[in-house]
């Protein structure tokens, strides 16, 4: 889904929690605390976000499912679609959260680990349900695939992962780029728009955004939705502005009220 399909561009917020708090950092490390999920999740629902991403960033390494009970209270206060990602290993797991309020859940490690958990999970919930998220960084001149937040490192190109994904019961890939993440630098365009050019399902842009340009430069070049986390945190760049300034690039988003 790209601006020249005339389909809306949407803006997403993503909330990444270790222990009960939204934290952000650059590239994976150094984490800071940024606020309350439940908080956090309601001002963006309320300042037009089209929909939430949650990330429960140390579920996977502590061998643990998503923190249930912090879900349940994020989608409570929520009127927009909430996708929620952190320790979905099979069926079981995507099913609390959808239980708990997710719309969506989203996987990484243990898709890697077993491929065919996409397909398991497309068949028990639909597609619809299912966001793979593909975290890369640059290796020679492609991308390899990163896992467990970063930490585990794999012989796998990004973009192959993201086309055998989507071939598979992914209905969306987020794409975050580990060498552009928290550095305000943009998305990386060249990564974006080769996974946008592999694969027939929308592709969230994720890693970088630091300017309203940024986000921009990410429709044009075919992102579905535009992922946000420390420069809406911080208040540097909002909702409202952000589609404002695609709007009057002609790009289609969604009406704020």
């Amino acid at each position: 889904m790209t601006a020249e399909t005339g389909l809306a561009v949407r803006i997403v917020p993503c909330l990444d929690v270790r222990d009960g708090r939204v934290v952000k950092g650059t590239r994976f490390l150094c984490l800071r605390d940024a606020g309350d999920p439940v908080e956090s999740a309601a001002r963006y629902a309320e300042d037009g976000a089209d929909e939430i991403v949650y990330l429960d960033i140390s579920a996977t390494p502590e061998g643990r499912g998503a923190a249930r009970e912090v879900v349940e209270r994020t989608a409570r206060s929520l009127f927009v679609p909430l996708t929620v990602g952190g320790g979905v290993r099979g069926a079981d797991d995507a099913e609390r959260l959808l239980r708990a309020g997710a719309d969506r859940v989203g996987v990484n490690s243990a898709a890697v680990e077993h491929p065919d958990l996409l397909d398991e999970l497309g068949r028990s919930f639909g597609i619809q349900c299912v966001v793979l998220a593909v975290d890369a960084a640059r290796a020679g001149g492609g991308w390899k695939v990163r896992t467990e937040a970063g930490r585990r490192a794999w012989d796998r190109d990004a973009v192959d992962r993201c086309r055998e994904g989507a071939g598979r019961g992914a209905g969306e890939i987020l794409l975050t780029s580990i060498d552009r993440d928290g550095t305000g630098r943009g998305y990386d365009l060249e990564l974006l728009e080769e996974v946008v050019a592999a694969v027939n399902v929308p592709v969230i842009a994720s890693g970088g955004a630091g300017t309203y340009e940024h986000l921009i430069e990410g429709a044009r070049a075919g992102a579905g939705a535009l992922l946000v986390a420390g420069t809406f945190h911080r208040g540097e760049l909002t909702i409202r502005g952000a589609k404002r300034a695609l709007a009057r690039e002609g790009i289609p988003v969604r009406e704020t009220a």
